[in-house]
């Protein structure tokens, strides 16, 4: 629906409801033993991320990205997002890391954030904004952090087939996680925990 934004951004500020929306942990990781839902430490460092609702073909995206082998965690795909420098509100993080990711710098409203989640492999406490562009978007994504942009429907967030297990490979280390089955891809870990958030606010509506 083309109010979809609106609703959204009301049922962000319902205070009443806040609590209701927080994420089950169906989609945690083994071994993080519920650290992504905090507390956070202290010494965590403040991170921001950004789902950005578009329009296309009649139905409504939102961008993830692919990361690049080069990087840590390469080939996960994640929100567009990163570190809060010193100075920085989170919204503005997110916002410059949406432009320096993917080229969007205009024409992006903020409907308000979704949970904090702590990212404890990474030590960040992530805050996801939500976000909206009524443009079509050229996506000019940064090759040193994006290899692929993956524009995924929203609907198949709230589609139950979508729900995958994966299994993970870190060094020697081998665990199972939950996530969203997209295409040939798995979205899991914090990624796939905000955006379980974000189905089930979609499913408040």
């Amino acid at each position: 629906a083309a109010d979809l934004p609106e609703r959204l951004a009301t049922a962000l500020r319902d205070e009443s409801r806040a609590e209701q929306r927080r994420r089950e942990q169906r989609f945690a990781p083994e071994l993080s033993y519920g650290r992504h839902f905090g507390p956070a430490p202290s010494t965590a460092r403040a991170a921001a991320v950004i789902a950005l609702l578009f329009e296309r073909d009649g139905r409504w995206h939102i961008p993830l990205t692919q990361r690049p082998d080069t990087l840590r965690h390469g080939g996960q795909i994640s929100l567009p997002g990163g570190a809060v420098e010193p100075g920085e509100t989170s919204s503005a993080a997110a916002e410059r890391e949406l432009f320096e990711e993917l080229g969007i710098g205009s024409g992006v409203e903020l409907l308000g954030p979704l949970s904090d989640s702590y990212v404890y492999v990474s030590n960040f406490l992530v805050t996801p904004w939500l976000a909206v562009t009524r443009q079509s978007p050229v996506w000019q994504p940064h090759t040193d952090e994006v290899a692929r942009v993956v524009e995924l429907p929203l609907d198949v967030l709230l589609a139950e087939q979508t729900v995958c297990p994966t299994t993970i490979q870190r060094g020697p280390i081998v665990f199972r996680a939950s996530g969203f089955r997209y295409g040939n891809d798995c979205i899991w870990g914090a990624t796939a925990i905000i955006l379980d958030e974000l189905a089930g606010v979609l499913r408040s509506l």
